[in-house]
């Protein structure tokens, strides 16, 4: 196993992947660093990536107004990936962070070869759309 596919074994999202997925996936992501206030993705516009926090802080907002932190195996981005809309809220490294970035082309092929990633992301887009209904209400 590569030093990639062991750091997407770390990750939820991937846990359930045998070795040879775990490379598959490898080959579509990239990793990067970003610097603490760097915007990895602006509400209401086009959303072209989706992220997997690796290591640090990442703050998300609505309006403005806190919406989430999120941390270490946590991704985001998923939203505007899936409905090829504008994205649904800011986000913001509140520390220095490595993450996984997969573009919106390998982030649909992500989910056509691997039916438990499929189901992890869209299980997490339904739970943000309710909390994110629910906090409208």
């Amino acid at each position: 196993m590569d030093d990639k596919a062991r750091l997407l074994a770390r990750v939820p999202l991937f846990a359930r992947l045998d070795a040879t997925a775990l490379a598959s996936v490898g080959t579509l992501v990239d990793e990067v660093g970003v610097d603490a206030g760097t915007v990895l993705m602006t509400e209401g516009r086009t959303g072209r990536e989706f992220f997997v926090i690796l290591e640090g802080t990442v703050a998300v907002t609505k309006d403005g107004n806190p919406l989430a932190t999120l941390r270490a195996g946590d991704f985001l981005g998923e939203i505007a990936l899936v409905d090829n809309g504008p994205r649904t809220a800011t986000a913001t490294a509140v520390t220095a962070c490595r993450l996984l970035v997969l573009a919106h082309r390998e982030f649909d092929s992500l989910l056509d070869k691997h039916a438990d990633v499929r189901r992890a992301v869209l299980q997490a887009l339904a739970e943000r759309v309710r909390r994110l209904d629910a906090e409208a209400t």
